[in-house]
């Protein structure tokens, strides 16, 4: 998985209903505040919101925003210029060095400039793309971007084209499952989305599409191995070639989860499956990208699941078939702080965890005292997947 540049940023431009009043909005805003970066609204007309304690950046065509978004490349260069020269009378009025200098200006107490310039832009052609790296090249901060038809590949142009520069890709999502595409596209998808709505749940699962990149794991140490016989395992195989060092999280608890490695190195009697993990029992839960649970079982194709490395860091597959089989089965127990959890695993080779130092260690030649990698946290209700926190649990 590729590392993004910058944090991923949630919009969020409330929905505007003919019977909502503004105070509605209020309301609705400061229930999903924690989980957006940016709010796009007029800061005109919720000026004295915003002047009591709304510490919150606004994304709007207004000088006022902290986010400024213009027409095009030409407001955007007469705007930034005279933005800079009326915070400091000795900028010099130089093209040339506006790329360089309105993003993070200083001025002459040390301080640096807050706003942020960029442009919406409508896709229609590849003309439109060369516009938006003239729009870039201009200096700006990020650009808007709003494509109707064949989103895929007019979005892979500019996220190509706009790599390795300072100008933040923003894109319109007109649902979940395009929030999802929008993070995606050749890896790095854009740099933040653009919601309306004004539904809590949505903001929510949009929040885990793009927040579920980390993991905190941590090393476990196995307290107790036991074989329990002949039961069914399911195995899942992905759309995707899967690296060393990556895996599904498993477990019976689902606030502690075992990282079961793929398939990617053989043994002497099979060859590497690299889009494979044999994951586990079919009762096991395992996270999935809107930050629900999932039995093992309920996985099928077309579902998606998260394949998550020894950092921690995760990315969206698809499953390509689940395949559930009796096999010989092993419960391993483990303890992690004052967390303790437990899995059962096919007992072969070919099924493995990975130890403290990253290791691959086949769970046929895990011992009790050894220390394998895991992900847990403090426990809480599920309601079909859905996390309660406030709902008492004990599961063992």
């Amino acid at each position: 998985m590729k590392e993004h540049r910058k944090q991923k940023k949630i919009i969020l431009k409330p929905t505007s209903k003919p019977n909502s009043s503004k105070e509605n909005t209020l309301k609705f805003i400061d229930k999903v505040k924690d989980k957006i970066d940016l709010l796009y609204i007029n800061p005109s007309e919720y000026s004295e919101y915003l002047q009591n304690g709304l510490n919150m950046s606004i994304i709007y065509p207004s000088d006022k925003a902290n986010y400024v978004v213009l027409d095009n490349a030409e407001e955007l260069e007469n705007f930034s210029l005279n933005y800079l020269k009326s915070i400091d009378n000795n900028y010099k009025d130089n093209e040339t060095e506006l790329a360089s200098n309105f993003r993070e200006q200083e001025n002459k107490n040390r301080t640096f400039i807050k706003k942020q310039f960029g442009v919406y832009k409508k896709v229609k052609s590849n003309n439109d793309v060369e516009e938006i790296k003239t729009i870039s090249e201009k200096g700006a901060n990020f650009v808007i971007i709003d494509v109707e038809d064949w989103k895929i590949i007019p979005l892979e142009n500019i996220i190509a084209t706009l790599q390795g520069t300072n100008t933040e890709i923003f894109a319109l999502a007109k649902s979940i499952e395009e929030v999802e595409t929008l993070f995606s596209v050749l890896e790095l998808g854009v740099d933040g989305i653009i919601i309306e709505s004004d539904d809590e749940d949505e903001v929510s699962k949009i929040q885990h599409i793009i927040r579920k990149f980390s993991f905190n794991i941590a090393p476990a140490k196995i307290l107790e191995i036991k074989d329990i016989g002949i039961g069914e395992r399911v195995c899942i195989d992905t759309v995707s070639m899967l690296c060393e060092g990556e895996g599904m999280l498993i477990g019976n608890k689902s606030n502690f989860l075992f990282l079961v490695h793929n398939e990617s190195v053989g043994s002497s009697f099979t060859s590497p499956r690299p889009f494979r993990v044999n994951a586990g029992a079919v009762h096991s839960y395992t996270i999935t990208p809107d930050g629900t649970t999932k039995y093992l079982s309920e996985l099928e194709s077309g579902s998606q699941i998260l394949i998550v490395n020894a950092r921690g860091l995760a990315r969206i597959v698809s499953v390509g078939r689940a395949k559930i089989e009796s096999r010989p089965l092993r419960l391993f127990k483990a303890i992690c702080g004052s967390e303790i959890g437990t899995i059962i695993v096919q007992n072969a080779e070919t099924i493995r965890f990975l130890d403290k130092n990253h290791k691959i260690l086949p769970v046929t030649h895990t011992k009790i005292g050894d220390e394998i990698m895991i992900f847990s946290k403090r426990p809480s209700g599920r309601h079909f997947g859905m996390e309660i926190p406030d709902e008492y649990i004990l599961e063992k």
